[in-house]
Parts: structure tokens; sequence; C-alpha cells
């Protein structure tokens, strides 16, 4: 069934969706709640539906950029939305209300164009059918863009929210280089004899390192004003990446390298499983630096002094690379972690400190921009299991 991105699909109900699964047995429950679920809808609102196996129209997954399935697309009426990860369900019962609501006010607005015309027909007949029917299509045609200014309304609105959370969330972020910045600009000050022009109580490879940790940090504080730049300026509501050939475990050891003062401090232990066979992905490496600075800054708080870190990397199928980073803190409830990645949603135990919540927000944007997904579940050993998935750099 090839399906134009140009020419949307239209039937007698104005709700059409496309469910994309695939043949692996670990999906396959989950595609069943997800199928039962939409069949719960569809007893109380009519929609259209359906299911596409990426194994028999591989093609269409590509059309889509799909990275990873189950995945549910609406695809009328416009906008186009997806829906992927690990909950689905719980995304679909935030979106399905505004679906409902928009559709509504969509087939009203026909409605009351609809009953217009009739009136118009019964006060003055029509010259001939011909006219009529321009009269009819003109009145749909203006509905139609009427509902279409509508909806660019909406999606100003949510891009002037967006740039809102997005200058919160960097000015947040700013805090860890700065600081970093500061501590070694401030050792090297303090260790600096001016009468002699040498450090004191520094060796060579400390003043080096101390040197090219201000340097590093500095470069990430004038990214991230870039950043800020941009979104003020900007009119769209992804952030800018620019791909390209990464290796994804050497950006994650460089990260663990800049924050090693931090987690020797608290004398955490860090566990790296990262094969040396992990293919490179096709992302922007200073956005996924970003992503792996917060989550790592996360484990880190959130681990006792003492306690265990962990990062793997995973060569999941010929598409995709899996990272993970896992700790030994107090977790994140079970009920909470399809919210996690809500901007500025707090857990109780976290109110009025800093924690989960504004950086988790702006990490889900990043690796969504690069068709990845991002999710978090409870570790085993107790802690929390945050994974995400990039795609990997075509060969």
């Amino acid at each position: 069934m090839p399906v134009s991105q140009d020419q949307p699909i239209y039937s007698e109900a104005p709700l059409h969706l496309l469910l994309f699964v695939d043949g692996r047995p670990k999906s396959r429950q989950q595609v069943q709640r997800i199928r039962a679920y939409l069949k719960e809808l569809q007893a109380e609102y009519s929609f259209e539906l359906e299911i596409i196996d990426v194994g028999q129209q591989p093609y269409l997954a590509e059309h889509f950029k799909l990275i990873a399935t189950p995945a549910l697309i609406k695809i009328h009426p416009e906008p186009r939305q997806i829906l992927a990860g690990s909950n689905i369900i719980a995304q679909l019962k935030n979106w399905w209300p505004r679906w409902q609501s928009a559709i509504d006010a969509y087939l009203k607005l026909q409605e009351d164009l609809q009953e217009r015309i009739d009136e118009n027909s019964r006060v003055t007949s029509p010259k001939s059918t011909i006219s009529s029917v321009a009269v009819s299509a003109e009145f749909i045609r203006l509905s139609d863009e009427i509902f279409r200014l509508k909806q660019e309304k909406d999606k100003l609105q949510e891009q002037l929210q967006f740039k809102d959370r997005v200058i919160a969330m960097l000015a947040h972020d700013l805090r860890n280089p700065l600081t970093a910045a500061a501590i070694a600009i401030e050792t090297l000050q303090s260790n600096y004899n001016l009468d002699t022009g040498e450090f004191v109580r520094l060796k060579p490879a400390m003043t080096a390192h101390l040197l090219k940790q201000a340097r590093s940090q500095t470069k990430t504080i004038d990214r991230m004003i870039t950043d800020l730049l941009h979104v003020g300026r900007g009119n769209d509501t992804e952030l800018p990446i620019i791909p390209q050939k990464v290796e994804l475990g050497k950006v994650c050891l460089d990260v663990l390298e800049e924050l090693r003062d931090r987690y020797t401090a608290k004398s955490q232990n860090i566990d790296t499983d990262i094969p040396k066979d992990l293919p490179c992905v096709y992302a922007d490496p200073e956005r996924i630096r970003q992503v792996l600075m917060n989550l790592l800054d996360n484990a880190i708080k959130y681990t006792p002094e003492g306690g265990k870190i962990s990062v793997a990397g995973l060569h999941r199928t010929t598409q995709k690379v899996q990272f993970s980073i896992g700790d030994s803190g107090p977790g994140i409830p079970v009920e909470n972690c399809d919210h996690i990645f809500e901007n500025h949603f707090r857990l109780q135990r976290d109110e009025g400190t800093e924690g989960y919540g504004i950086g988790l927000c702006l990490c889900q944007r990043i690796i969504r921009a690069h068709y990845g997904q991002i999710w978090v579940d409870t570790a085993p050993y107790g802690g929390a299991w945050f994974h995400f998935t990039l795609p990997v750099y075509p060969s």
C-alpha cells in the first residue's frame, strides 16, 4: 500500500491512523496491547486503522523515517504525528482528546458552512448546477483554509512555548560547564606565582589538564549561547543538528573524563561495557555529548557514595545502536516513567532540588531530532536505566 507524503488519505472516517509493527517476538505483546486499546477507542469514536508490517513493506518505514517499531502515525487530518517508543498507549491517552477536539472543530465548521450553503440555495435558486457546485466547492475550500490557519496559530503558540522551555533548559545546563571552567581557572590562578611566572604545587601534566578543561568548558558555553540565540530567532520547534559520522563510545569516554572529579569525589564505580566493534552513528556529536552529559550528571548526582554507574553500548539492529546509562540511586517510580521526560516534571522527592526533569526534556528533543527514542527502566540492582537509540552511520 504506497502512501504519498503530499497526498493525504481520505476515507469515510475523518481520522486515519497507521500502526507499524514488526515480526519480533519481543514486541508482539506490546503490539497486542496497542491494538486492544485502539479497538476500545474505535468502539466510541470511528476512525480508520491500517496495520503495516515493516518486514513486508520496509519502504513505508523508510518513507516515514521510522527508526524503531511499533509506531503509530496519524496521517489524516494534517499535521502528521508519530507516536513511538515503549509508551505509545500513554502518549495516545494524552493526544486522543486533542485529536478528537481538532476533528470535531473541523467537522463542525464544515457543517456550519454547509447549512449556510443550503440557506442560500433556498433564498436564491442557483442559475445552474455548475454555479451551485462552484459555490459549494469554494465554501469547502474556505473552510479548509480557516482550519489550516487555526492549526498554524496553534503551532505558533507551541513554538513560543517551546522557545521559553528551551531557554530555561539551556540556562540550567550552562551551570555545569561554567562551574567546571571556574574551578579550573581558580585552581590555576591560586597556584600561579607572579614573581617567578611559574605554577607552584602543580605538575606540568596537571597544569595542562586544567587548561584543557577550561578551554573545553568555555567551548561548551559558547555552543549553548549559540543555541539560545538560535532559539530566540528561529521559527521551528526542533533544535538544529548537523549529523556526521560519530564514535559514540569515544564521545562517552570523553564526557566521563570531564566528570572524573565529580564521581571520584563520591568514590563511585564506573562500569563500562562498550564493544570495540560498536558501529559509528549518524548524529551531531555536540548534541549527543549534551545528552550524555545530562544523563551522566544525573547518574552521579543520584548515585550514593560508593555506588555504581553503568555505561553500555549495544548494536541492536543493522539500523540502530542503543546506548544505556544506569545508576544505583533511588530510581524512578514505575508510575512516573512515562512522565519523566515532560517539561518541568518533578518527582515529589525532588521538590526544592535540582534533578531529573529539565535536562531530560531537552535530551528527548535531541534524540527525537535524530529519529531515535529515549526511555527509562528500573535497574536490576535498584536505580534507573536510561536508554536511547541512534541511527547507524551508513557504510
